[in-house]
């Protein structure tokens, strides 16, 4: 009785931090997938730039849009569910012809990005995102309640 007891306290206590959280899981994916795209398009950090024109530059260009959108929090769902299907094309395109297994035909940072894009397409922004400030007709968390956004964007909660 009293371990359900604790468990109760706990998920409380975490669940009062899961926007937070996942807002943080958004910004660290978006930053991770917009640096695939700078370096495709830019040649930056690392690597040599992709060809402009090429199939791996479109590429490098979703990634770049995709990542900033994911990033900032604009128009998540949307961009996140355009990222998932370029990783999951990607995935079949580029690593499932070498073998199925991602462990083996070196697709794991492709299916993790796919999944995690997906994940944001359903679960959302998260807190810190400016379609939860902005409010887009979207349920949105005020200090770990659930509740109904304004409609416009200069409305404060």
């Amino acid at each position: 009785m009293t371990q359900r007891v604790e468990s109760r306290r706990y998920e409380a206590r975490v669940g009062a931090y899961a926007p937070m959280v996942l807002s943080l899981f958004r910004i660290f994916f978006g930053l991770l997938f917009l640096c695939h795209g700078t370096q495709k398009i830019f040649g930056w950090p690392v690597g040599p730039e992709a060809a402009p024109g090429s199939l791996l530059w479109f590429a490098g260009l979703i990634e770049l849009i995709t990542g900033v959108l994911i990033t900032i929090g604009l128009f998540t769902r949307p961009a996140a569910f355009v990222a998932s299907g370029e990783m999951f094309i990607a995935y079949l395109t580029q690593h499932l012809p070498n073998g199925f297994w991602p462990i083996g035909n070196g697709g794991e940072l492709a299916v993790m990005f796919c999944w995690g894009f997906f994940l944001l397409v359903f679960a959302g922004p998260g807190a810190y995102a400016v379609d939860t400030r902005a409010g887009f007709g979207r349920e949105v968390y005020v200090r770990g309640h659930t509740r109904r956004a304004p409609r416009r964007w200069g409305r404060r909660y």
